[in-house]
């Protein structure tokens, strides 16, 4: 089938979320003091990000909620046994910060000029609509996706096979007529292509390793990516 449309991840795709989160969580830790059990500021911030990794991926199983992940990030991070308010109240603090330094990469932009005649747009996300529509919209680039389908009201994640399809039926469209692109290689490159679709690994640190994959290490390479079609041949051959 010939690619009508592309359906993007949101979260280290087109928004830097981890230079955000962790220019966030630095401003957030320099006003409120380090917890007990951090040496160092570096040191906090490595273990957020490996605490937001493992509760995300409870979120993802089903396992907790969106709210309960969140809540439970800051509980491990802290050690301390906080009830929800106080949960609440501390990430909304650092939410403040992380989204003062909300920006998109700067690829985002010209490549989304590039397609915009060529193709349809949507969003699909592992977050909730409210979170994820009201960032595309600070960012200035809502208007460029038909839809913005997230796991929360959907029920089902990625890379389940039903978040994908509920995505292309958004569009109307067979998941064979539609490209997706994300940053994680089996979340989004593998769960996309298994659901049918034409899974594309952004792989912005040049991480490597998964021949087996279509991958490209910036957006710059998606228009030639997409111009080729033939549902990308041979990976790895991009320039």
């Amino acid at each position: 089938m010939v690619i009508r449309a592309v359906l993007w991840d949101i979260d280290d795709t087109i928004f830097d979320y981890s230079g955000a989160d962790r220019a966030g969580m630095r401003t957030h830790l320099e006003l409120e003091g380090l917890p007990d059990g951090y040496g160092a500021v570096e040191q906090a911030l490595v273990a957020w990000r490996a605490i937001t990794d493992v509760h995300w991926a409870r979120f993802a199983a089903g396992e907790t909620d969106f709210l309960g992940q969140r809540r439970d990030r800051v509980r491990e991070f802290l050690s301390r046994a906080l009830d929800d308010a106080e949960a609440d109240d501390w990430f909304a603090r650092h939410a403040a910060h992380y989204e003062a330094a909300w920006s998109l990469f700067p690829d985002v932009l010209p490549v989304l000029d590039r397609l915009a005649d060529r193709f349809r747009h949507a969003v699909l996300s592992n977050s909730s609509i409210h979170n994820q529509d009201r960032k595309l919209r600070v960012l200035g680039v809502r208007d460029r996706f038909e839809a913005v389908v997230c796991a929360v009201e959907l029920g089902v994640s990625k890379p389940e096979p039903g978040a994908f399809h509920a995505a292309c039926d958004a569009l109307a469209l067979e998941p064979g007529e539609v490209a997706y692109v994300g940053d994680e290689p089996d979340i989004d490159a593998v769960g996309a292509t298994a659901a049918g679709l034409a899974g594309i690994w952004l792989d912005r640190q040049e991480r490597g390793g998964r021949p087996e994959l279509v991958r490209i290490s910036g957006l710059d390479q998606l228009p030639g990516l997409l111009a080729g079609d033939t549902r990308f041949g041979a990976p790895d051959t991009f320039g």
